[in-house]
Formats: C-alpha cells, sequence, structure tokens
C-alpha cells in the first residue's frame, strides 16, 4: 500500500457563514495543495469536508496518516464516536440527532477503504502543514462568500 500524509483544516466566517476547508496530500516528492467552501456553512462540517476531499483524492487503498487541529474529528475516529451513533440510530448521548450526519456517513464510507492514523495536532501552532491547511481554508472564504 501507497503510504499518503494528510493534512486537513476547515474555516469559518460566522458560524454559520461562508466557511473553506484546506488540505494537504504528501506522496513520496509529490505535494498536492486543495481547498474549497461552501457559501453557508459551519466550522464542524468544514473540518469534515477538507477530510472528506483529500481522502476522495486517492485512487487506491492507502495507509493514510490523517492529520487535524480538530478534536471533532479525530476523538470521532479513535474514541469511535460513530459506533454508538449508529446503534442509537443516529442520536447523540442526549438522544438528539447527530449534526452533520450526512458528511459523517460519507467520511465512514472513505474510511473503510483506506487504513487511517487520525492524528490530532494542535492549532495555531509551529505545524508548518497544519498552518498551511489553515491559510488555504480561510482563503477559500472570501471565494464562497
Amino acid at each position: 500500500m501507497k503510504k499518503v500524509i494528510i493534512y486537513t483544516d476547515g474555516a469559518c466566517s460566522g458560524n454559520p457563514g461562508p466557511g473553506g476547508y484546506g488540505a494537504v496530500l504528501l506522496y513520496g516528492e509529490h505535494k498536492k495543495e486543495i481547498s474549497g467552501g461552501e457559501k453557508v456553512t459551519t466550522n464542524q462540517r468544514m473540518e469534515l469536508q477538507a477530510a472528506i476531499i483529500a481522502l476522495r483524492q486517492l485512487k487506491e487503498p492507502c495507509q493514510v496518516k490523517l492529520h487535524s487541529d480538530s478534536a471533532y474529528l479525530i476523538n470521532a475516529f479513535n474514541q469511535r464516536w460513530f459506533d454508538k451513533w449508529k446503534r442509537n440510530g443516529w442520536q447523540n448521548s442526549k438522544k438528539e440527532p447527530v449534526q452533520n450526519r450526512d458528511l459523517w456517513e460519507e467520511l465512514l464510507k472513505l474510511s473503510e477503504q483506506h487504513q487511517i492514523e487520525w492524528i490530532k495536532v494542535k492549532g495555531h501552532a509551529d505545524d508548518e502543514l497544519n498552518n498551511l491547511c489553515d491559510r488555504l481554508a480561510r482563503e477559500a472564504i472570501p471565494k464562497h462568500t
């Protein structure tokens, strides 16, 4: 399996409001930057969308190290929150519908195609690639207002 490193980030101006996402994919000597956004969204949706768009770029099953500063994203996979969500009919611990279910379901399908290590990084710190993703996400916002 190919080994791919992915960094992702999402941003929002207002919550909800216009938002953007950014991702960087690294494979060997190759580096790919992607970004995009939506006119009305939330920060959480953009965090998930960044991971989805990045994983969609992979043409075959890969070993992936996916880095994000989103505890929402990383903890959901590392603590397998979605197992309880699915058992409870996509309701959270408060018996409310899980927010962003559409994105979670797509992300779960994509994650089944790869071996993914979900890695939490500190946001707005010294991580060059996380900072690049943050810039890509923020720069995408005005394009979607």
